[in-house]
């Protein structure tokens, strides 16, 4: 398993249980067959986390999930992040229905 990303600097700031997380998360995409990759992503993105990840957490939580993934999955990976940051911008001011 590599984990260079353990060497990161911005873990030295973050929460410990946010750290374990990401752990627990390389640790999952290290199993997942590289074609099982996408939909994992893909499933996580749509579910809620109790945690909340700051643009530097999720860059670092990005990297980990996409470090198996070829240039062209790294690609759509990064297209949906952007589609999900500008849904949220999209969603900030706007009333909650219910």
């Amino acid at each position: 398993m590599n984990t260079a990303w353990k060497q990161d600097p911005r873990l030295k700031t973050m929460d410990p249980e946010k750290v374990k997380y990401l752990s627990n998360l390389a640790e999952t995409v290290e199993r997942t067959p590289k074609d099982k990759l996408m939909p994992l992503f893909m499933s996580m993105a749509a579910g809620s986390s109790q945690y909340h990840f700051s643009d530097d957490e999720t860059d670092l939580l990005v990297s980990i999930m996409t470090a198996k993934m070829n240039p062209a999955e790294k690609k759509r990976v990064e297209m949906l992040r952007s589609l999900s940051r500008r849904l949220g911008a999209g969603k900030q001011g706007r009333p909650k229905k219910g």
